[in-house]
């Protein structure tokens, strides 16, 4: 989503990081609203001599801004990315695949580092279990800067994804809307139904109960 006239960025800040000392990372995630698509998660440690600059919270970016933070991440930050499938997100809900999502991307983070971390900042109010030590913290891609960079690699990482299934499924609009329920998702879903990549479960995919009236003998 690109930042409006309205939203004020807020300046993310390593203090919680340089606090615990040692490694730390920051977790966060991507696509938990979509009607369509996976929902992402990224890991990703900050090297405290090689502090990033510009990464805010991706929500307040613009798509360009975001591709330039995520290039510059590559260049300066260990990070590893999970995914938890449509098919998961049906079958646990879009909360456990969130956390499942954050595993795997805490897992693949692991080979890049010398050491576990010591702590795991993680965005919201709640944490996967992970063999580190936890934080969950509200808002916290607004305030640290750990999870704002996970935040950029999730959104980037998700919206590159779907721009590749729009290409596969054309119609729906995902190269733009990103499998959220826009006018023209719903649209196209009552005139070409839904797709493999559709998550069932949600209300909005959920065929409405047609009123059954009681049959007089």
């Amino acid at each position: 989503m690109a930042a409006t006239a309205t939203q004020t960025r807020v300046d993310p800040d390593f203090s919680r990081e340089l606090s615990a000392g040692g490694i730390v990372a920051g977790i966060d995630e991507a696509g938990r609203g979509p009607l369509a698509g996976p929902v992402v998660a990224a890991a990703v440690v900050l090297r405290p001599e090689r502090l990033p600059v510009d990464v805010f919270d991706s929500k307040v970016m613009t798509e360009l801004e975001r591709d330039a933070a995520f290039r510059r991440l590559q260049e300066t930050a260990l990070f590893g990315i999970g995914a938890a499938s449509v098919a998961e997100i049906d079958r646990v809900n879009i909360l456990q695949a969130t956390l499942l999502a954050m595993r795997r991307a805490y897992v693949a983070l692991l080979p890049r580092l010398a050491d576990p971390p010591r702590l795991v900042l993680v965005d919201g109010n709640r944490a996967p279990a992970l063999p580190s030590n936890t934080e969950t913290v509200v808002d916290g891609d607004a305030l640290c800067l750990s999870i704002a960079a996970a935040s950029i690699v999730a959104k980037v990482t998700r919206d590159r994804l779907m721009r590749a299934l729009d290409r596969r499924y054309f119609g729906y609009g995902w190269a733009t809307n990103r499998g959220y329920g826009t006018e023209e998702h719903r649209l196209a879903l009552s005139i070409l139904g839904p797709t493999p990549h559709h998550r069932r479960s949600f209300a909005p995919m959920r065929p409405a109960k047609s009123e059954q009236i009681p049959l007089s003998l």
